[in-house]
């Protein structure tokens, strides 16, 4: 194993300026990827904190609500890079 890191090493110099690490697409899910879990991570705060002012107030529901998708539209304009980046190249 050890006799064959200078041929990895080798070939990997060879080839390291031919393409990129990562290709446009997928950037572009990587992208969506971390925008939904930031925007599930966010949610988790937001949505204990609107139901228990929900519950201590009705009158909060529209408010609680709106924070409460609000991250969510993160995710849809990672969605729209998922679109946008392929056509590019």
């Amino acid at each position: 194993m050890i006799e064959t890191l200078p041929e990895f090493a080798t070939i990997a110099q060879e080839t390291a300026g031919s393409s990129p690490v990562i290709t446009p697409q997928s950037a572009a899910a990587l992208a969506v990827g971390l925008a939904a879990l930031a925007a599930g991570y966010a949610e988790r705060g937001i949505g204990s904190a609107a139901v228990g002012a929900i519950a201590e107030d009705q009158d909060l529901f529209g408010s609680g609500l709106i924070l409460t998708v609000l991250p969510e539209t993160l995710v849809i304009l990672a969605l729209v890079v998922v679109f946008v980046v392929p056509s590019a190249y």
